[in-house]
């Protein structure tokens, strides 16, 4: 089955023939950090090793480099430090280009010894760039292939794990059709740390498209596209009502309702409004 995947805003992205969600370039990128290593650094002859790994550890003197980035992919260049010094004065009024043939590029960000010092923390949604916040706003969003006008949205938030905890930056999606919450979905929220968490919600993101384009979307098939069942709001709101002598329901009676007012679909709303949401499970 023949599945595209289409964006309903943000950088339409390039995949794998034989995998809609496994996504392997794309043609505009961002260049949200720039910086040299250079032999003396602490961690360089770590950060250097995938260099030596492939046989483009050649520049004695170190490297210039160049961390690019997309809604859901990464490459990092490596290129000499007089090619990145010029870039970075030609690149004042941010116009400047470059010239990747004189380096070479690797697909992602790397990590691990060295580079996790080296690297700081950089979120899609940056307040500098005019967003909310730091680590705060949608990142891309999808067209439900089944449902008209539902979206799989990629958002980062700010959230707790649990309610006791501090709040933290995180990524994650929301399925407008089926309003299922990650965070009772084992594994699709995770800590925003990076380009790489925002790839792994956006892969989830487009799984989930997979999924309903396959199975549609439903209760009980295969579908990971899966409405919460009323049913449950109604008894909590008749539990409530008859121990709290209420005579009204204490909750959304059904479960668009309550992903509108208490669930991701009332974050949604005020990131696009431009408001900055309440932290997640206070």
């Amino acid at each position: 089955m023949s599945i595209t995947i289409e964006n309903t805003y943000g950088t339409a992205h390039n995949v794998s023939p034989n995998n809609p969600t496994h996504v392997t370039s794309c043609d505009r990128y961002r260049l949200p950090l720039v910086g040299t290593i250079a032999p003396g650094n602490p961690g360089y002859e770590d950060m250097v090793e995938i260099l030596k790994e492939n046989g483009h550890d050649t520049r004695p003197e170190g490297y210039g480099l160049i961390f690019l980035e997309s809604e859901e992919f990464s490459a990092t260049y490596f290129g000499s430090i007089e090619q990145i010094e010029q870039y970075k004065r030609e690149n004042v009024d941010g116009t400047a280009t470059f010239d990747a043939s004189q380096g070479v590029m690797y697909a992602q960000w790397p990590h691990g010894k060295g580079w996790d010092d080296f690297l700081p923390r950089i979120f899609w949604n940056m307040k500098a760039r005019g967003a909310i916040e730091d680590g705060v706003g949608l990142v891309t969003a999808f067209a439900h292939p089944v449902t008209p006008g539902a979206e799989v949205i990629v958002y980062e938030f700010e959230g707790r794990w649990l309610p006791d905890q501090d709040p933290i930056h995180m990524v994650t999606y929301h399925c407008t059709a089926c309003h299922l919450d990650t965070f009772h979905n084992g594994g699709h929220v995770h800590e925003n740390t990076g380009p790489h968490d925002r790839r792994w919600a956006a892969r989830q993101a487009r799984q989930h498209i997979v999924s309903a384009a396959k199975h549609g979307v439903n209760r009980d098939g295969q579908s990971s596209c899966r409405p919460a069942d009323p049913a449950m709001l109604r008894t909590v709101n008749a539990v409530a009502k008859d121990k709290l002598g209420l005579s009204h329901n204490p909750l959304p009676n059904t479960d668009d309702a309550y992903c509108a007012t208490k669930g991701p679909c009332s974050i949604i709303r005020e990131l696009r409004a431009g408001v900055r949401p309440a932290v997640y499970r206070t």
